[in-house]
């Protein structure tokens, strides 16, 4: 077969094709977050502090264990890429893939974002969306998603030779670097893969390719989360608005994000943060075996 030949198929293709696939983690034995515990605190709280990310740029802000957060659209469609740290901690930090895996493509009310290795356990619970409604639209598309990055400057220069500096990846540096007291690039290495709060994206049926296609947020709509240990959230309102052209563009219409965060007037009955990951390696002092 020569380099550029298409493969020959197979007589038994039809069957491997038809082989059933086999989730990769079943969550049944996932610790419950406890809807029912948590959101009733949400009607009481009070809130404590309000930040507007402007267009193109990034903002950092702070959550206590047991705050709720929520992000909102204001004026127009906009996307917006988010990061979580743990304050205590900015190492630990999320972890979108293993929240893909656990959670799958796309989130909405009912569950979390993971922390990175060796921690491992839930940052946040989100508690509310107003885009809940949308679902897998005929494209394959949804809302919410954790399969795309960020739009970096580095992408960008690979792909079109030139710099821009408005990416998300730079925003959130940015922000980061501002609220640790830091130079951007001891701050860089900490900034991480994001949630794409209000964007919507999928994979082409036909090719696989990573899409987006415009948002359907509008002004009111808001995705809302209690935070399960202190945390530093970074927010970029994406350059690329509501990522239904293009990403990293000065052209596109770009609107402010507001983020809120609201302080239960008492905290759930028997609720605590949830501790690090409980795994040791072989050997080591803190060794179960």
């Amino acid at each position: 077969m020569t380099p550029d030949a298409a493969p020959e198929e197979p007589a038994d293709a039809d069957r491997r094709r038809a082989v059933r696939p086999v989730i990769c983690y079943p969550v049944q034995t996932l610790p419950d977050p406890r809807l029912d515990q948590i959101q009733p605190l949400r009607a009481g709280a009070a809130k404590i502090a309000e930040i507007t990310v402007p267009p193109r740029e990034g903002r950092c802000f702070r959550a206590s264990a047991g705050d709720f957060f929520r992000i909102s659209s204001v004026l127009g469609p906009q996307v917006g890429d988010l990061n979580i740290w743990s304050a205590a901690n900015p190492a630990e930090r999320f972890y979108s893939g293993k929240t893909r895996a656990l959670h799958g493509s796309h989130l909405t009310t009912g569950d979390r974002l993971w922390s990175v290795f060796p921690d491992l356990r839930p940052m946040a619970t989100i508690t509310a969306d107003t885009l809940g409604w949308y679902g897998i639209d005929e494209f394959g598309g949804s809302v919410h998603d954790v399969i795309g990055t960020r739009c970096d400057p580095y992408t960008h220069r690979l792909l079109s030779g030139g710099d821009y500096h408005h990416c998300c990846h730079s925003n959130l540096t940015n922000a980061l670097a501002a609220e640790l007291g830091i130079e951007p690039r001891a701050a860089e290495p900490l900034v991480h893969d994001v949630l794409n709060v209000f964007m919507c994206t999928g994979f082409t049926r036909d090719t696989g390719e990573y899409f987006m296609k415009a948002s359907p947020v509008r002004p009111g709509d808001y995705i809302e989360f209690y935070a399960e240990i202190d945390l530093i959230g970074g927010l970029s309102a994406c350059p690329g608005g509501d990522c239904g052209a293009e990403h990293s563009s000065d052209a596109a219409a770009c609107y402010p994000l507001l983020v809120e965060v609201f302080r239960p007037a008492q905290p759930p009955v028997g609720r605590v943060a949830p501790a690090p990951n409980a795994y040791r390696w072989p050997g080591s002092a803190a060794s179960s075996d």
